[in-house]
């Protein structure tokens, strides 16, 4: 079920739950009970559903938030622009479900030493976000080239800004799987699980044998990681290390 689709179930859901215990007697007279009612059941709803979860925090404020800008009568204008907001954002979230995921520096710092110190490497990030990894290698190893693609015009726009001037770093927007990734020696994903698959499908296609995809906190299904680096952060982040296998290998 595509994810906009599912939110709208979990929604309908949401206001059928809250409907029905408000029908029984089971929620106290008044709005707000009925308002947390529903945001409950479509939190629910899009657990049940099993939509990616971010959508969960979503789902529990979407109906109270919206009262309340009703109630507070905003103008029109504001809507817009935060709608414009979010959209510069996120951009293809809702289809590709990908959000935007930041590396922090102790991330950055653990997949530099990734990075074989024997040659010049070319070095890609998928979904680079606003550079935050590729800033930080592009310093520590002025000897290598890195790319990042990024299709949100927001993050997109704030990363090439902050990345001016880096000589060894080029910027581009754009879809990463359209983009041939051929002559890379390493490619770095922080994604979601749902393009997981895909992703190693384009990998073994186009990227040399001997190579390495790196992904940071999802899995590959059906493949086995050569290693897996524990980074010392808040968040527990895992670097998932797949070598790309000679094409003989594979078949």
């Amino acid at each position: 079920m595509p994810p906009a689709l599912k939110a709208l179930v979990a929604q309908i859901a949401g206001w059928l739950i809250a409907y029905l215990l408000g029908r029984a007697g089971v929620l106290p007279p008044g709005l707000w009970p009925l308002l947390i009612a529903q945001a409950l059941g479509a939190t629910l709803g899009a657990a049940l559903l099993r939509s990616a979860r971010w959508w969960l925090p979503i789902h529990l404020a979407f109906t109270p938030l919206a009262v309340i800008a009703l109630r507070i009568d905003l103008a029109p204008a504001w809507y817009l622009a935060a709608f414009t907001l979010l959209a510069l954002i996120y951009w293809s979230s809702f289809r590709t479900q990908v959000p935007l995921y930041l590396s922090n520096r102790k991330t950055a710092a653990a997949f530099a030493a990734l990075l074989s110190a024997e040659r010049p490497l070319q070095v890609l990030d998928i979904g680079s976000g606003t550079g935050s990894l590729l800033r930080v290698l592009a310093r520590l190893r002025p000897d290598c080239h890195f790319t990042g693609i990024e299709s949100a015009p927001a993050p997109w726009a704030l990363g090439w800004l902050l990345g001016r001037g880096i000589a060894n770093l080029d910027w581009c927007r754009g879809d990463f799987f359209a983009r041939s990734w051929r002559g890379q020696d390493v490619v770095y994903a922080f994604l979601s699980p749902v393009p997981m698959s895909a992703v190693w499908q384009k990998a073994s296609r186009e990227m040399p044998a001997g190579s390495m995809l790196v992904s940071n906190s999802f899995a590959i299904p059906g493949q086995e990681p050569e290693r897996i680096i524990e980074v010392d952060d808040r968040r527990g982040t895992r670097l998932l290390v797949y070598r790309i296998k000679p094409a003989k290998a594979r078949n």
